[in-house]
């Protein structure tokens, strides 16, 4: 295993103080875990909080910030935070007005954040959650009941940010979120596994001339193993499944073509290249394009793609300022 660290034991805890030192005037860290706040919280609001596993940065401290996040706590690679990081971070940032927990449909994920929500609600704190279930690939996996929460999450992130930050009420935020949850796809695929620091070797293994479509964000197998296909072929697999599962015909949409850790950016635009022109030929509109890395497993070479079928309260909070290290529109 060849990886730019110090101590397996310390990847998180050294990632997580790397992350607020770039931003220390947006961020810091917790003394009582990898838990990233916003430097300066902000009073009358409500709180967004999410996390999860680390291994898919920029996600999830990346989207703290102002219009988004007010806290990001960071499992171990791949393992969700316990409950009681949890609940460090949401006491951490709530106020008056609540906190909203927006969760990843991955069994440890729902069963940790659930728990600390109960504990900050015995403490008084109005604390709520939405679970973010994007992914079409597959309805149960190694790691979730339901279709798992990929990509799409940070899109949950920006808007329902956005909205809390107009100062909207728990109920109302909630209900934001849930609009980007229903209206929400994603697909991914790999060209080459992952390795967890802590396991020292590949999730799965692939041949030179086999991809993995349908894979999920923990380096876990996907759904077929197919021979390698073109980069316009890839896509369109992927596309086709998102675009069967609910209408986008004649609508707007933001799509987000996400890199999995390793993928060079040229290949990236090359699959942008094409789903632009898919769109346009099956009639929907694309309102905004992101490409990147936003939605990491590490260094997994490989893609996903989401789409988000837009309302015009979506496309206002969509566009709305947002000041954090991974958001750059």
């Amino acid at each position: 295993m060849k990886k730019l660290i110090n101590k397996v034991e310390d990847v998180e805890r050294e990632m997580i103080e790397g992350l607020a030192k770039a931003a220390p005037k947006k961020l810091k860290k917790l003394p009582e875990g990898n838990i990233v706040v916003r430097a300066q919280k902000k009073q009358g609001k409500v709180a967004l909080v999410s996390g999860g596993g680390s291994g898919h940065e920029p996600a999830h401290g990346g989207y703290v910030g102002e219009g988004m996040l007010d806290c990001a706590i960071a499992g171990a690679v791949f393992t969700s935070p316990t409950p009681d990081q949890i609940y460090e971070g949401i006491k951490a940032v709530a106020t008056e007005a609540g906190v909203l927990s927006v969760v990843k449909n991955y069994t440890g994920d729902v069963l940790n954040f659930e728990m600390a929500i109960d504990m900050a609600k015995d403490e008084g704190i109005k604390a709520d959650y939405v679970i973010v279930n994007d992914d079409v690939a597959v309805k149960d996996s190694l790691y979730t009941t339901g279709r798992r929460g990929v990509a799409g999450t940070l899109l949950v992130h920006k808007i329902a940010g956005a909205c809390a930050e107009e100062g909207a009420a728990l109920s109302e935020v909630k209900k934001c979120a849930e609009n980007v949850i229903k209206n929400v796809r994603s697909m991914g695929m790999a060209i080459s596994p992952c390795t967890v620091p802590a396991a020292g070797k590949h999730g799965f293994t692939l041949a030179e001339d086999e991809i993995e479509i349908g894979i999920g964000i923990h380096g876990e197998p996907g759904t077929s193993r197919e021979k390698i296909l073109s980069a316009n072929e890839a896509a369109k697999k992927l596309l086709d499944t998102i675009l069967s599962d609910i209408d986008y015909s004649g609508r707007e949409v933001v799509v987000l073509i996400n890199g999995m850790g390793s993928t060079p950016l040229m290949e990236l635009y090359i699959i942008n290249n094409f789903v632009q022109d898919y769109l346009k030929e099956k009639g929907i509109i694309v309102y905004d394009t992101m490409v990147g890395n936003f939605m990491t497993a590490i260094e997994m070479a490989g893609f996903s793609l989401t789409l988000l079928r837009l309302d015009n309260d979506m496309k206002r909070f969509y566009d709305a300022k947002a000041d954090t290290l991974a958001w750059k529109k």
